[in-house]
């Protein structure tokens, strides 16, 4: 599948021998002979949050920095936040002072968006000079029954106490109170808020929403929203008078931890982090609210932990599955700090002792942390006794602060959220260079994030060439991939005797690479290509060809985010293979001029790849196939792409290929007022050629030779 320059080229433990076929009738592009079956890792079982997820430091800053970089934005992406949404006035209600003696307990409900409400207690040191500006902390509470409402009951708080896990049955029973208590006596003022469907915030039911395809199609996710809510919580701390916006930490565990670490990684406003009992290689959070599509693809919890770096962070780990940390994860970690000579400032302290918790211990190494990091003080803290207020009187609504009338349950508000998305992406619609520049910022960074791909720099051959000789064209077939992945997608490259090296095709098709031949010939397409001097490349994609999955592409059934949360979606990982094989028709293949076909419904699979490969393609010929992702209704559909409809669809990401050359046809249906907005702002709007019907293939070949 390369030329016989290249071929010559290649290491001699992958030279195997010159290959004939017995009869016309046998498949001439087959890689995989002789009983041996394709290896690529992603026709195995889909990745889940219960796999093992390593984190690989970057050997200089300078290539974290870029994968930080990257890493935000996949995490922004995800998280249906990229571009972050307005921020809209939070008019936040606080109420009903409570008199703790060394501290004040308030109540407050704010609008993160219009229609969804974040509720929690303020808690406040009290203080002579109201001017005083002190460090604050966000708590996001986890899982605990009720959340910031949580009582253990006195059964499990005689049993934390008997363990030492607890000083006394108040904090036993009421560990939720005693974090922000504490912290309020040593000087921080706190603000403790509920997760989506915890406590007073029960518009929305926990894990409830966001389950359709229309939630992936647009990023809508109960996590996305939780993580909104946080951000905006930040907004509050950080905006109220007696509060050092300079000074911020956060804390949470469990699943408030997974909010902690992922806050800590968007938002810059902090300066130290405590994400207790969550950080690991191993279960990286089992809720959909710690979940959604492409926010683990490629990485994991340690990696978007380091994204904090190198600001003080520090962690517990329990009997859980933190309980490796000390040696898969703290090394890491160090090692990244380290590159910023800030080692001091990453901490983790194991108590194998004790299963899943936020005890004494841990909540005494944080409020040492946030004295060291927030207000400059080395102690170590022995938490006070302090007495529990009971859970109901801290709720937010009463007769005079009723549940405001405009909150939105999760359909009404998904419906306000698409609207506002949708006016936000409106207005980037491309009008001259610099707003197009601005248009693939955001749109072209989002396509990166959900392929979770681009154009390689290198390419790995994983087995082959063979060579064949089939009706007066040379054949080679091999097996490609990349250096740092498991891929190993089966290939075939024809080669006419008029190819000097010049001009390459690579050709997309539903039946892969036994689409270039028909018993034994040419199909006429390849034949004019051939003809023209092209050496043509044609891949199995993966779930086609040789690459066909034994079982269909598994999506979990409840929540299509614990698969594509850490997988790509079977369209994405087409797209990948696309840029695979691009990447070697620039690379080994050298070709001067590379040019690139989708046939059929792969068609929009190329409109993807050029997208993603900007200049390196100089002609795309697409059949759109009259696709439309907003129509697709089942999470599972192999051309689902998550947050193809919050983008724009098909007509944004042909959008993303001007001004280079392209040729779409059957395009009924398809929207593409953006995509001519872009060709016009380029100008280049002549370098698109659309065609409303579907083209014979030779009308195509003749457009791409021409």
């Amino acid at each position: 599948m390369i030329s016989r320059r290249e071929a010559l080229a290649l290491p001699a433990a992958l030279a195997l021998p010159h290959v004939s076929f017995a009869a016309d009738g046998d498949d001439p592009t087959r890689v995989f002979t002789d009983g041996k079956k394709p290896t690529d890792v992603r026709l195995g079982p889909p990745k889940t949050l219960n796999d093992y997820f390593p984190f690989v430091v970057p050997k200089t800053k300078e290539a974290w920095e870029a994968r930080r970089k990257q890493l935000r934005e996949q995490l922004l992406v995800a998280n249906g936040l990229w571009p972050l949404p307005e921020r809209t006035p939070l008019n936040a209600t606080v109420h009903g002072s409570r008199d703790m003696g060394a501290y004040t307990i308030e109540k407050v409900f704010f609008a993160s968006t219009p229609g969804h409400y974040v509720c929690g207690n303020l808690y406040r040191p009290k203080a002579d000079d109201k001017l005083v500006k002190r460090p604050g902390v966000l708590f996001a509470h986890g899982h605990w029954a009720n959340g910031r409402f949580h009582d253990a009951g006195e059964a499990a708080a005689k049993k934390s106490v008997a363990e030492k896990g607890e000083p006394d049955m108040d904090r036993g029973r009421f560990f939720m109170q005693a974090l922000p208590a504490t912290l309020a006596k040593l000087g921080f003022v706190v603000f403790q808020y509920d997760m989506v469907g915890y406590a007073d915030s029960t518009a929305i039911p926990h894990r409830e929403g966001f389950r359709d395809a229309e939630a992936e199609l647009r990023l809508q996710s109960q996590m996305g929203l939780q993580t909104w809510n946080s951000l905006r919580a930040l907004d509050f701390l950080a905006g109220l008078p007696d509060v050092d916006p300079k000074r911020l930490g956060m804390t949470g565990a469990s699943g408030g931890g997974t909010q902690t670490f992922i806050t800590a990684a968007l938002d810059d406003r902090l300066s130290a982090a405590f994400p207790a009992v969550m950080v690991s290689t191993g279960m990286q959070g089992g809720c959909v609210c710690e979940n959604c599509s492409l926010l683990r693809v490629g990485t994991g919890n340690v990696e978007i932990a380091a994204m904090f770096g190198p600001k003080p962070q520090a962690m517990s780990a329990a009997n859980d599955w933190t309980k490796e940390m000390m040696t898969k994860g703290l090394p890491e970690l160090q090692q990244l700090y380290d590159l910023y000579g800030a080692k001091d400032k990453i901490a983790v302290r194991a108590w194998l002792e004790y299963g899943h918790q936020y005890n004494v211990h841990a909540r005494q190494m944080m409020y040492s942390w946030f004295l060291k990091h927030l207000q400059d003080k080395t102690a170590d803290v022995t938490e006070p006794a302090f007495k529990p207020v009971p859970p109901k009187e801290l709720s937010v609504f009463d007769d005079k602060h009723p549940r405001p009338k405009d909150e939105l349950n999760a359909k009404a508000l998904r419906a306000e959220l698409t609207k506002a998305s949708d006016e936000q992406i409106a207005k980037l619609v491309p009008k001259d260079a610099a707003s197009l520049e601005a248009y693939r910022a955001v749109v072209g960074s989002a396509l990166r994030a959900m392929v979770s791909s681009e154009l390689p720099k290198a390419i790995a051959v994983r087995g082959g060439p063979f060579e064949s000789k089939v009706d007066g064209l040379t054949v080679h077939r091999a097996v490609l991939g990349r250096a740092d992945e498991k891929d190993a997608v089966p290939g075939c490259g024809v080669f006419g005797p008029k190819f000097t090296g010049a001009k390459a095709a690579i050709w997309l098709h539903p039946r892969g690479k036994a689409s270039l031949f028909d018993n034994g010939k040419q199909v006429p397409a390849l034949k004019a290509l051939t003809d023209a001097g092209f050496a043509v490349v044609a891949p199995d994609l993966l779930g086609t060809g040789e690459q066909q999955f034994a079982k269909p592409f598994a999506v979990d059934k409840g929540f299509a985010g614990y698969t594509y949360g850490y997988n790509r979606s079977p369209l994405a990982n087409r797209v990948h293979d696309a840029l695979t094989f691009l990447a070697f028709g620039t690379t080994m293949l050298k070709a001067k001029t590379l040019a690139l076909v989708g046939w059929n419904e792969f068609g929009p699979i190329a409109i993807l790849a050029k997208a993603l490969a900007g200049d390196a393609v100089a002609k795309t010929a697409a059949d759109l196939n009259q696709f439309d992702f907003a129509k697709i209704t089942d999470p599972a559909d192999p051309m689902l792409l998550p947050g193809a409809v919050k983008y724009g669809g098909m007509g944004a990401f042909l959008a993303l290929c001007a001004p280079g050359e392209v040729l779409v046809h059957n395009e009924k249906g398809v929207d593409v007022k953006v995509s001519r907005a872009a060709y016009e702002a380029a100008g280049a709007a002549n370098k698109l050629t659309r065609v409303p019907d579907k083209l014979d293939p030779a009308k195509v070949v003749e457009w791409l030779v021409k």
